[in-house]
């Protein structure tokens, strides 16, 4: 019998060692390094599928030119935020990770996709929750599947024998930290059974062709757990994100190999499972009775989706010595910028003024085109004026306080008209040989920000 070896991995990011280090050397956290058993056990038999006995030909290199390619369709389910942000479906054989905090509703979505898909065969494969507890929470929720099997293992070797035999067309895994290999001995969890048993369902999916959803827990610093190579073995991340105190939940990509990673789909948590959220900018706009003082309406883009957000400021004195800074849901390093930019460029005197500025909705944005708002509603705050509420902006703000032009013009008009908008103001560059005649809103082209003001509080 061969002699057990062992090795030492970071918890944090996968770093081996031969010996115990306090520190990582690759991602700087202390103590996180623990010992795992490296020696797999002699067996010709293959991770995922039982040998048969054949010999199998050995891969020899083509070139490009004589590989055949065959464009697959992807499988569009009827959930079309999650097609949206996967790219226009669910391609075969991909690999999907979703992470999020606990709670979130991951597991909530994923079961919600097994039984929207009615016509494909789905095989949910859990091992935090018992079939029992996976019943209850499927009764609450509206679509009902005659083709979505529950299974709750979590040794790899067990799955793959049920897979075998189910032959399923998708394939869910809550969660890849619960699962364990017999060809690694180590915990659940660690580094070595994590890279291990998703190494395993990766040669699934590619040999295979069927997809493969993957749930993933994350760390204290959000994060998806486990070892970095998690990330780069799969082919799409999607990280699942929201306040559990709050009704609304953004599903985001950080990696996708085939399609954007700039797409966004937002949904509702309801008791009856998870709603499609069709039209965003209607739940992040604030219904209010009267205007207020430090509020404004900016139009960005997620990907292919424009959303006009609300901005809101409040510039009061500072009663305490240094005055402070906060931003909810917006670069602080920005803010800064633009309250240097007002002070230098605009005569504004912020040097004493305490400042705190939130994105309402709980989301967090970093389109430049918000930067017009975000000044406009600095400006209304300070002048203790209010912006109208039939208007809303786009354009980046410059250091020189020139308002630049940004990407897609056309698509933000179009948002702000469809929702009830009167007047657009923009950069006079972005509308360069754009018809506005076709609109039924007014655009309104500024170039520097002394501009903004007179059109706001000029008159």
């Amino acid at each position: 019998m061969a002699k057990v070896k062992s090795s030492f991995f970071c918890q944090n990011c996968g770093t081996q060692s031969p010996k115990w280090i306090g520190k990582c050397p690759s991602c700087g956290e202390w103590n996180t390094f623990v010992e795992e058993v490296i020696q797999k056990e002699e067996s010709t038999v293959g991770t995922w599928k039982q040998g048969s006995g054949k010999q199998k030909r050995a891969v020899v290199p083509k070139r490009l030119h004589e590989i055949n390619f065959e464009e697959q369709s992807r499988l569009v389910t009827q959930d079309a935020e999650l097609d949206r942000v996967l790219g226009g479906g669910i391609v075969p054989g991909s690999l999907i990770l979703i992470g999020g905090e606990p709670g979130i509703g991951k597991s909530t979505l994923m079961l919600q996709i097994a039984l929207i898909l009615n016509n494909t065969k789905v095989l949910y494969v859990s091992g935090e929750e018992s079939e029992s507890q996976i019943k209850m929470r499927a009764e609450r929720m509206p679509h009902k599947s005659e083709n979505c099997y529950i299974l709750s293992e979590t040794n790899t070797q067990s799955i793959f024998q049920q897979i075998e035999a189910l032959q399923p067309e998708l394939l869910v895994i809550d969660s890849i930290q619960t699962l364990h290999s017999n060809y690694v001995e180590s915990a659940a969890g660690s580094v070595s059974q994590v890279r291990e048993c998703a190494a395993e369902l990766m040669k699934f999916a590619k040999e295979t062709g069927t997809p493969v959803f993957l749930v993933g827990h994350i760390t204290k610093d959000g994060a998806i757990a486990g070892p970095k190579v998690l990330e780069h073995m799969v082919d799409t991340v999607l990280q699942f994100e929201g306040d559990r105190h709050l009704a609304y939940r953004i599903l985001r990509t950080t990696k996708n190999r085939f399609g954007s990673t700039h797409e966004l789909g937002i949904y509702e948590m309801r008791s009856d499972g998870l709603r499609q959220v069709a039209n965003p900018s209607e739940i992040l706009l604030t219904q209010r009775d009267e205007a207020l003082n430090g509020v404004a309406i900016g139009a960005m883009m997620e990907g292919n989706r424009p959303l006009l957000i609300e901005i809101q400021s409040l510039v009061s004195p500072a009663t305490y010595g240094t005055p402070q800074r906060s931003s909810t849901g917006h670069d602080a390093k920005r803010l800064n910028m633009l309250l240097a930019v007002l002070e230098k460029r605009g005569g504004m005197r912020l040097g004493q003024q305490d400042v705190f500025l939130n994105v309402a909705g709980g989301m967090r944005v970093d389109d430049p085109a918000l930067d017009l708002a975000v000044c406009a509603s600095l400006i209304s705050s300070y002048e203790d004026s209010p912006v109208p509420e039939d208007i809303c902006f786009a354009g980046e703000v410059g250091l020189g306080g020139e308002i630049r032009a940004v990407h897609r013009i056309e698509n933000r008009i179009t948002e702000a008209e469809k929702l009830g908008f009167k007047r657009i103001m923009v950069s006079k560059y972005s509308v360069k040989g754009v018809d506005l005649d076709k609109y039924n809103i007014k655009v309104i082209p500024v170039s520097k920000l002394e501009e903004l003001y007179q059109g706001l509080f000029g008159e």
